[in-house]
């Protein structure tokens, strides 16, 4: 007898609904009826069984466990030769709605290709005249591919059952192998569209990370800059936020500000060229740059530098977190300084004004509401200080003025008025100290100061200042016109400054020097000039030849010559007294000679 039948199913039929089953139980009633039949013997029925069975048999053998579109193509060719006397002439695979050859390795097939439109399904013709059938490899009336067998002539029935059992079970392979395939590949773009999610969220992460300490810095920095801590509490806040020591500098490289540890001692400050090379290496790189051991940024609110944020970084620590945070700090530094800026230029102006109004003459009441607004004490009395200097523009000398007032100790209205830089100080300066502060200063002494009388209420200015240029005017006709006098160290010279214009002065010099002035004017020579420097110092020979640059015995032949032509007795108090005061006012009233 034939082996046992052990054909694989799909996974929805049952063996009593299968074909195989089927033509089983047909096989065996043929098988019996043929048995009773007079013209098959027992052998012919032998025969039949064996042959069916051994079909059973081989299409049992078939497995498509998990195997692929190919695996089940080969395993299915390889089976039909063992259903009965036929061969594989050509197999085809549905793919995207179209038949492809399948494996595409094999050669095409003209006169089977052309049935295409017979849906793969029933007989075809193949060369030579063969026997030829087209199964169509189908599960669930869907179609997954065909099988084209050939044979010399037509197979038994029986045979070409079980080649539909073979083609049937081929489709519901294939069908199995297309789902897998498409669990298979959907699990895999799961997979991957698991692991682009993970990586899109450690993503957002970091950006939500990023953006949150982005969010604390402007926080922090906005926050400084409406409490109006300053510079300082700016870069207090950033050595806070990045770690690092940070530095603040104008423009000049003056130190501004310093956070964090490590300030050096002094703080070096690079030269004019060297700074004007720094300023213009960061604007070409987009107003930031490591520069040695430091990253600097540019404080540029608009197209004008007002200076420089530095972020010290010796280790080469600095990470985007810091320059972000240094980006932000040069801006709202920016803010800050063009504020103060602002700021001081209108506290400038309005002092300015205020100065103009009080040398003019101003409402009492509403100079002190204004002094008021400028947080500044006009009921204290204050004094008039006038500065002229040669060489130097009035923006140095002004600045100069200032702070020579400031390290004085001295609070004081500044303003400019008919040429002159003007303070008005809440005490009385002293003048030697006042012209040698502002002389190191400027780096020279060719500034002239002149201080009026006290004022003890705003109605007093206007007259103070009149008294300051008095004093300033004496002092520049003076023998040493650089210098500083006040209006109340003036003495004498007051009488000649008040006399002068009416002629008294004039007539006094020629009633006293009238005769000597001749003489000099004739002979070219400066006895005059002698005589003064001799009385202004006191008498003395020897500081006077030192003065005159002469020798003491040249100094005594010109005083007897003086008192030769003049007939002036030097030795006489009153004729001395009388001749110092001429050549003073010959000296106030001819200040080149």
């Amino acid at each position: 007898m034939g082996l046992p039948l052990r054909v694989r199913l799909p996974d929805d039929a049952t063996l009593a609904d299968s074909p195989a089953h089927e033509l089983f139980k047909r096989g065996a009633q043929r098988g019996h009826s043929e048995m009773n039949d007079e013209t098959h013997g027992p052998r012919a029925s032998t025969q039949i069984g064996q042959t069916l069975s051994a079909g059973l048999a081989a299409l049992s053998r078939v497995s498509f466990s998990d195997a692929d579109a190919g695996e089940i193509f080969h395993s299915a060719s390889a089976t039909v030769g063992g259903l009965g006397p036929c061969q594989v002439e050509a197999s085809y695979q549905s793919m995207n709605g179209e038949f492809v050859r399948f494996p595409t390795s094999q050669p095409p097939h003209p006169e089977i290709e052309r049935h295409r439109q017979s849906n793969w399904d029933g007989r075809i013709d193949v060369e030579d005249g063969r026997w030829g059938w087209a199964f169509p490899l189908r599960h669930r009336r869907v179609i997954h591919g065909c099988l084209v067998v050939s044979a010399a002539s037509a197979p038994t029935k029986d045979q070409t059952e079980l080649l539909a059992i073979l083609a049937q079970q081929t489709g519901a392979a294939l069908a199995h192998a297309a789902t897998r395939k498409r669990d298979s590949d959907d699990a895999a773009r799961l997979t991957e569209s698991i692991s682009d999610l993970q990586d899109r969220n450690r993503e957002l992460a970091k950006a939500v990370a990023r953006l949150q300490r982005q969010t604390n810095v402007h926080e922090a920095l906005s926050t400084t800059l409406a409490a109006g801590t300053g510079e300082q509490g700016i870069a207090d806040v950033l050595s806070d936020l990045t770690g690092h020591s940070v530095a603040v500098e104008d423009r000049f490289g003056n130190l501004l500000c310093w956070a964090g540890p490590g300030l050096p001692h002094p703080y070096p400050k690079q030269r004019a060229p060297q700074r004007e090379q720094l300023l213009h290496e960061l604007a070409a790189q987009g107003g930031r740059a490591r520069i040695g051991r430091r990253v600097l940024t540019l404080i540029q609110p608009r197209a004008e530098t007002l200076g420089v944020l530095a972020l010290n970084d010796p280790n080469g620590t600095v990470t985007d977190d810091d320059l972000f945070a240094l980006h932000h700090g040069a801006t709202v530094l920016a803010l800050e300084l063009s504020h103060q800026r602002t700021v001081a230029e209108i506290e400038l102006n309005l002092r300015r004004e205020l100065v103009d109004d009080l040398l003019a003459g101003t409402d009492r009441d509403g100079a002190y509401g204004r002094a008021d607004a400028l947080n500044h004490d006009l009921r204290r009395p204050h004094y008039v200080v006038v500065v002229q200097s040669a060489g130097r523009t009035e923006n140095a000398l002004t600045i100069a003025a200032g702070r020579a007032a400031t390290a004085l100790n001295l609070n004081y209205l500044q303003g400019r008025h008919g040429g002159l830089v003007v303070l008005l100080t809440d005490g009385r300066p002293d003048p030697g100290a006042l012209h040698r502060t502002i002389s190191e200063i400027l780096g020279k002494t060719t500034s002239v100061v002149g201080i009026g009388s006290r004022c003890l209420v705003p109605d007093d200015f206007p007259q103070s200042f009149v008294e300051a240029r008095r004093v300033m005017s004496i002092r520049l006709r003076s023998a040493s016109p650089q210098g500083a006098a006040a209006f109340d160290e003036l003495g004498f010279y007051r009488l000649i400054d008040a006399a002068h214009g009416g002629g008294e002065v004039e007539s006094f010099v020629r009633e006293w020097l009238g005769t000597l002035l001749d003489y000099d004017h004739c002979k070219s020579s400066d006895l005059v000039m002698t005589l003064s420097d001799y009385l202004e110092c006191g008498g003395n020979y020897d500081e006077s030849a030192a003065a005159l640059h002469i020798h003491r015995s040249t100094l005594r032949y010109r005083l007897a010559r003086i008192a030769e032509i003049t007939g002036h007795d030097l030795r006489n108090v009153d004729t001395r007294f009388n001749l110092h005061a001429a050549t003073r006012a010959w000296r106030f009233l001819n200040p080149d000679d």
